[in-house]
């Protein structure tokens, strides 16, 4: 049991010597303003780049069997709020603004959408037409990628699967067994991996509320969306076990945030 309060302290130590601490994005209305750690050898221009490369072999797949959708009124949609969206995102990040954006529709029963390191964006077909989403709706969801990105939330995350690799190498040569080490190795997922995760969520959450008020759309959509998702999903398991906040804990919290962002979305409306 000493070995693995010992194993759990190194990782955060290993990581914490790694890292560099950063603001990725100011608060914005909605407060986000939690400090985030880097791996200090994984800049933001290399994931980019590494992400950008992906993101076109997926596109060339698309596009080879014939389900990358370029002028369909869903990928006419997807455009249009991905400009309004992005041309909010400064107020984040200034650095967004030259940012290399792209966004496509896959045709796809898949309920998905993302948006990659870099603003590459990805919605699947199966979401806007299975949820039936309005434009105020369809912006939500885009909004809260978009804010994944804006964040950093994926680079976020490989630097502490780092720090968790690199834990777990020295404790295998440090003897720990590999009974302890795979229960170090959960403690160290739901400790720090999981919760952070749920938090990542959170932000995007708040931020994607925040870029579509900003962008013209209604932030009560927020709302009506996620309750469709809960309605696609179905059975969810416990929030404690799962990467996304629950359904309920989810919408209190963008309801509590959405009088925040109002008078944002009334100026924008007023300006349309």
């Amino acid at each position: 049991m000493a070995k693995l309060f010992y194993l759990s302290g190194l990782t955060a130590a290993l990581l914490l010597a790694g890292c560099q601490a950063v603001n990725t994005t100011s608060g914005g209305a909605v407060g986000v303003d939690r400090q985030q750690y880097m791996f200090s050898m994984l800049s933001t221009s290399e994931l980019n780049q590494m992400y950008a490369q992906s993101y076109q072999q997926t596109l060339s797949e698309a596009s080879q069997k014939g389900v990358l959708d370029k002028s369909s009124a869903n990928a006419r949609r997807v455009d249009a709020i991905a400009k309004r969206l992005i041309a909010q995102t400064p107020a984040f990040r200034p650095d967004a603004a030259q940012w290399a954006w792209d966004a496509n529709v896959i045709d796809s029963d898949e309920l998905n959408a993302n948006c990659g390191p870099g603003g590459k964006i990805i919605v699947y077909s199966g979401l806007i037409e299975k949820l039936k989403l309005t434009d105020d709706e369809l912006a939500a969801v885009m909004g809260h990628e978009i804010a994944h990105a804006l964040r950093e939330h994926s680079r976020e995350a490989m630097s502490k699967a780092y720090g968790v690799q690199m834990a777990s190498q020295i404790g295998s040569a440090l003897g720990v067994g590999q009974l302890s080490m795979g229960v170090a190795n959960a403690g160290v997922e739901y400790l720090m991996t999981l919760p952070n995760s749920r938090s990542n969520e959170n932000e995007a959450d708040l931020i994607g509320l925040e870029l579509a008020a900003r962008a013209g759309y209604d932030p009560n959509a927020a709302i009506t969306l996620w309750q469709k998702m809960e309605r696609a999903g179905g059975g969810a398991p416990p929030e404690f076990m799962s990467t996304h906040p629950s359904s309920g804990s989810r919408m209190a919290s963008l309801k509590a945030a959405i009088p925040k962002v109002m008078p944002l979305y009334q100026q924008a409306k007023g300006q349309r």
